[in-house]
């Protein structure tokens, strides 16, 4: 895939579910544009972080924040690109219930940057975060 051929739902689908740990999260692609993803996250017992409160760990939401910027990267270079910085805002607790989270290119380069934000069933914005990502071109 060149970095100009904008890869499609189906192609990104394939892709991300390769990884055991995003088929763990249940992620679904639900849309892909050029700099943009959106995704969603099947729930999961697992992801409580207290019973009692019902809540969801903060290092889901972080990882969808951080899975969630970076495809976005991958919808216009091609592939897949790693971490450099990351941050996450917390805005209210997560609780049970499917996650959606979108994500866009704010700046791309040899360093680029991306941001999500990570939404619950009702639309409630839960987290959002911006990462840094390498991306230097290809060496061909």
């Amino acid at each position: 895939m060149s970095e100009n051929t904008l890869p499609s739902k189906e192609d990104v689908q394939t892709r991300l579910r390769r990884g055991p740990y995003h088929q763990w999260l249940g992620i679904e692609v639900l849309s892909v544009g050029e700099g943009e993803i959106e995704l969603s996250a099947k729930w999961r017992e697992e992801w409580v972080v207290n019973p009692e409160g019902g809540y969801t760990h903060g290092g889901i939401l972080a990882a969808l924040v951080d899975l969630t910027a970076d495809w976005a990267l991958v919808s216009q270079t091609g592939r897949g690109v790693p971490t450099i910085d990351l941050r996450v805002d917390y805005h209210r607790p997560a609780m049970r219930g499917d996650l959606r989270a979108k994500g866009k290119v704010i700046k791309a380069g040899s360093i680029s940057i991306a941001e999500a934000y990570v939404y619950d069933s009702e639309g409630k914005l839960l987290a959002s975060g911006r990462g840094a990502y390498s991306t230097p071109k290809p060496k061909a």
